[in-house]
């Protein structure tokens, strides 16, 4: 099982900040490519170029990394295979612990007993949020359309 630490878990320094910003922007530029591998330098210590294929889809990823440092966000990275506890599945899914478990319990999402804990796959949990969030754009423009008909303005 994989367990999440928060522990390293810190907001950036300002000069952290700007360099995710302009970190982010020269990185975008790179990507408007359909290669599924991408070759990047890095310089080691020793100011010494190493060349790194890495998929393009991780340098997706790191962008979205560069953008949240850049706004001055705390970033965690989590495997999708990783068995989260009631707690990191409601920080998540920014819920409380006891609102997570009644979901669990009302059979709305997924999960596994590991002795007498409760365990979520973070697959799961994502799935979940997808259709939350689905569920929520549909009820907006319900809404949306409503208030034009009444003319509210909207």
């Amino acid at each position: 099982m994989t367990n999440i630490s928060l522990t390293r878990l810190n907001l950036p320094a300002k000069h952290e900040i700007e360099i995710a910003t302009r970190g982010q922007r020269e990185l975008a530029a790179f990507l408007s490519t359909k290669l599924e591998t991408q070759q990047i330098a890095i310089k080691d210590a020793d100011n010494v170029s190493h060349q790194i294929e890495i998929p393009t889809s991780a340098l997706t990823m790191l962008m979205d990394v560069l953008g949240e440092l850049a706004a001055g966000n705390a970033v965690q990275v989590v495997p999708v295979h990783a068995e989260l506890t009631t707690q990191e599945a409601a920080n998540i899914m920014n819920v409380s612990r006891p609102h997570m478990i009644k979901l669990l319990e009302e059979g709305q999402l997924p999960y596994h007993k590991t002795g007498r804990h409760r365990r979520i796959l973070f697959a799961d949990l994502m799935e979940y949020k997808k259709k939350r969030e689905a569920d929520s754009l549909v009820a907006m423009q319900e809404l949306a359309a409503q208030a034009q008909e009444l003319g509210l303005g909207y």
